[in-house]
């Protein structure tokens, strides 16, 4: 197994960072998990909304936030679990929620404030950073592990390739 890639790319709107989402979403295939971090109003939400819209989840179908209910699951061309860990005071708060169960559902697990966890999150984990670099703009940092667990990974580091991120294997 080689090292993860590591990934930087600047979006100047939040236009573009969904594009990308989405883009991700897309190539989703079930089985991973998305920890996503960074300041209040840095796009966590955001990615994970346009990510559910790639994945096949309606437009008719809100994607909001689970702060306050720790857990939505949202159907579409595979299932999104959506956890928030904001209020949580420990990862074992998210084990009681059944964790393991949902990343072995089959579908694509996406935690927001996934950083307050990290210590029970699998290693095949795809951790995206998010921070706020002007008024609209934004930087994304990913660490992408290498291997074929899930499948979708070898897709996820292609996609980043094909943004500049970094050269081609």
């Amino acid at each position: 197994m080689s090292a993860p890639l590591e990934v930087e790319l600047d979006f100047p709107s939040e236009d573009a960072l969904r594009g990308f989402a989405e883009e991700v979403g897309e190539r989703l295939g079930g089985g991973e998990v998305l920890a996503l971090s960074g300041p209040l109003g840095a796009g966590k939400t955001v990615f994970a909304q346009s990510l559910a819209r790639g994945a096949g989840v309606p437009a008719a179908t809100p994607v909001t936030s689970p702060t306050f209910v720790l857990h939505r699951r949202y159907a579409g061309r595979i299932a999104i679990e959506h956890l928030d860990a904001y209020r949580l005071r420990s990862a074992r708060d998210l084990e009681a929620l059944g964790i393991g169960e949902l990343i072995e559902g089959g579908g694509a697990t996406v935690i927001e404030w996934a950083d307050r966890v990290a210590e029970i999150l699998p290693a095949h984990t795809v951790w995206i950073e998010l921070d706020v670099t002007g008024p609209c703009s934004r930087r994304l940092r990913a660490r992408i592990p290498d291997g074929d667990r899930p499948p979708a990974l070898a897709r996820l580091r292609a996609l980043c390739v094909r943004h500049g991120a970094c050269p081609a294997p």
